[in-house]
């Protein structure tokens, strides 16, 4: 870690405004525009002609997926905002004004992503032998076939429907695939033709591929919608088919529990579920062909305003072709080169006699993962082990690790676990798990009502002679294997025991009412961590005014707390050097003079998805380095359960800081800056400087 105080700017003086007397406007960038202007980082990794070519798909993909979750949450946010009254945004902006901004900057970055499709990814991907065919691209041969699989595999599951006074409007379910159909002509009752909707029900497979006779290639796929709208007449024999445009509609899909008023959070949960795929609509995507009066008709069915419709040039699911990148066995140098990460540093034969001795560090995808279910099934077998607690908010499908706690209740541990209900999108796969366990006898716990219990956190308690002892892993990401293997995160295996005191103290406070403990080394959401932050960035800014070695580095997912944001503002103001790694959305405004001069910020965008977080403070030369589940938003600030754990060990400390911390400041391949007005630009490689990927770095050092 440096010995001397980074390079800052002198001290604004004191007729400068401070932070409390600038407008909202000044202060804060709009998070929901940071959110697109993230994406479009995304995109321009599919754009990179130096990335293989379907690892370059699964980017854009990646890309459409993101922006689908963007109107499922933070646009559905919006509209439920303005139908409640709310007037305006962090930013000072009216929502019904910031929705014209998101259409805007939406519409200009789905443009891109079709464009990009039509104009450079099919084409070099029918180049490279992975062909995804156009309804004008099938030979009569492939025609034939589709045609006979349109008539055997998807009709006999379709449940087309006129519009007509009998027949009303259908309930069409979130993200679906659905087809707009207008008719002229007369069905077997003599009603007339109008419209009809066909709806693809998802047990369709969204893409299909070819047999390679027709064509003698391997990879010829076919899109389900091409295949529905060039065989819709099909489906209405006797009548003439005018017209056929795919479309989708996005929903809400934030879950609405009142907490306070279920008397069983796991019943209302699954309740919620229920209705989940039917909440209102927030954007309609359509073919650009549509007629117009055909789009306003669907406006009005799902109460939809002009400005939530997206004119589509391509398929309305263009994220489904991600299955192609699983589909795709044979070429493996379209795709990232495997790596095989780092084994465990920790000693499976005797894992507790290790940590007792000093602290394991992981750094995730780099170093395996398989330590951690290791260690729980070490202590499942262990006689000496007489309890284990842990958190879960994603674990993914047939985790080892819940069988190994399963079997340590089996051995009479005694073994409990919180299980968060409401993970967004894994909150069925959550309830499942719980209903799991409970069988199995583990105890499972809900967390806290109202405050969504975000900590990964695991105890081991072991009797070793006359004392008990504490052995915890802390995290800063999932106990998911899956997402271990794209994910970067720091998990910690420690011994100490005022950490492990601690770690008891949060767990009691989540299976009871215990009251607010003091604690010794962590800090904690909702009661000490967002204090604790301002107080430390406080202490930065007065070292510096003071004329002592200050500053201050921090790398996370998202930053819009507007308490840490003016906090920041006014130690930049100090003289505070504050370098900061935000990831996806930020709503600090970066080096305005007079307010944030001191501040950068720069977002990496790679192979691997950033998620840890580390804090690191100068402190006058005598470093604190924390790592924590918490980025620095109002939510996981002030309405979650978060840890923030401090890494003690100097070694390991110094590791942690070169790895996340100067090694991420130094990218300049798959680094953006962040402009004063909310803009990125790409940090440019320096005249006669040598390339530097942070994600690459770590490769080379740490994986075989």
């Amino acid at each position: 870690m440096p010995s001397k105080t980074p390079r800052r700017k002198t001290p604004t003086t004191a007729n400068a405004l401070t932070p409390a007397q600038h407008a909202d406007s000044e202060l804060f960038l709009s998070r929901e525009l940071s959110q697109l202007a993230f994406n479009r980082r995304v995109l321009a990794q599919a754009e990179d002609a130096s990335i293989p070519l379907l690892e370059r798909l699964r980017y854009l993909c990646i890309s459409c997926t993101n922006l689908d979750e963007f109107f499922e949450i933070r646009v559905a946010s919006l509209r439920t905002s303005i139908q409640f009254g709310s007037t305006t945004a962090m930013d000072g902006v009216a929502p019904t004004a910031l929705l014209d901004q998101i259409h805007e900057e939406a519409s200009a970055l789905v443009d891109a992503q079709y464009r990009f499709w039509n104009e450079t990814m099919r084409p070099e991907l029918a180049e490279a032998g992975v062909r995804i065919l156009p309804r004008d691209a099938w030979s009569a041969k492939q025609k034939r076939w589709l045609k006979d699989y349109f008539e055997q595999e998807i009709m006999p599951v379709l449940s087309p429907l006129g519009l007509d006074p009998a027949h009303p409007f259908p309930r069409i379910l979130n993200k679906s695939l659905n087809v707009v159909v207008v008719l002229d002509g007369k069905d077997a009752f003599g009603r007339a033709g109008g419209m009809a909707i066909v709806r693809a029900p998802r047990s369709l497979p969204r893409i299909i591929r070819l047999p390679e006779e027709l064509s003698g290639k391997a990879n010829d796929f076919v899109l389900l919608s091409a295949v529905l709208t060039a065989f819709v007449d099909e489906i209405f024999p006797g009548m003439r088919v005018k017209g056929a445009w795919q479309f989708r509609v996005t929903r809400n899909s934030e879950l609405v529990v009142d907490e306070e008023e279920v008397e069983n959070l796991a019943h209302a949960v699954r309740d919620e579920l229920v209705g989940r795929g039917f909440r209102p609509a927030v954007r309609l995507e359509i073919a650009e062909n549509c007629p117009k009066h055909i789009v306003q008709s669907l406006l009005q069915n799902f109460s939809l305003p002009e400005n939530a419709v997206y004119r589509i040039n391509g398929p309305v699911n263009l994220n489904r072709v991600i299955q192609v990148y699983d589909l795709v066995t044979d070429r493996p140098e379209l795709k990232f080169a495997p790596f095989t990460p780092r084994p465990s540093r920790l000693d499976l034969e005797a894992p507790f006699d290790q940590l007792r001795s000093g602290d394991v560090l992981m750094h995730h995808p780099y170093e395996t993962f398989g330590a951690v279910p290791d260690l729980v099934a070490h202590a499942a077998n262990d006689p000496d082990v007489l309890a284990i607690k842990q958190t879960l908010y994603r674990v993914g499908r047939d985790s080892p690790l819940i069988e190994h706690l399963i079997t340590a209740a089996r051995n009479g541990k005694d073994v409990t676990v919180v299980v968060e209900l409401r993970a967004r999108f894994d909150e069925e796969a959550n309830l499942r798990l719980a209903d799991r366990l409970q069988e199995a006898g583990v105890q499972v716990l809900y967390g806290v009502v109202g405050y969504k219990t975000h900590a990964k956190m695991m105890m081991i308690v072991r009797r070793e002679g006359q004392r008990l002892r504490r052995y915890v892993h802390l995290g800063t990401g999932n106990y998911h294997a899956g997402t271990a293997r794209a994910y970067t995160d720091i998990g910690l295996m420690t011994a100490n025991e005022e950490i492990g005191a601690d770690v008891h103290a949060l767990f009691q406070q989540l299976s009871g009412l215990a009251p607010s403990f003091k604690l010794k080394r962590l800090l904690t959401s909702p009661f000490t961590l967002h204090g604790g932050l301002l107080a430390k960035i406080a202490r930065e800014a007065e070292n510096a005014r003071n004329g002592k070695p200050a500053g201050i580095i921090a790398k996370m997912n998202a930053l819009n707390e507007s308490g840490v944001i003016r906090s920041l503002y006014a130690a930049s103001q100090a003289g505070v050097s504050i370098d900061l790694i935000v990831r996806g959305a930020c709503a600090l405004r970066p080096g305005v003079k007079g307010l944030s001069e001191n501040i950068r910020v720069r977002s990496v965008v790679g192979r691997f998805l950033e998620h840890s977080r580390v804090y690191w403070f100068q402190n006058n030369d005598e470093p604190e380095i924390f790592c924590s589940s918490a980025d620095w938003m109002e939510r996981n600030l002030l309405r979650r359960v978060e840890t923030c754990f401090p890494i003690l060990e100097p070694k390991l400390a110094r590791r942690v800081y070169e790895e996340e911390l100067e090694n991420y400041l130094a990218d300049n391949t798959q680094s953006w800056q962040l402009m004063p007005d909310g803009r990125y630009t790409r940090v440019a490689i320096e005249h006669d400087g040598m390339p530097h990927s942070a994600q690459q770095s770590l490769l080379s050092k740490i994986c075989r």
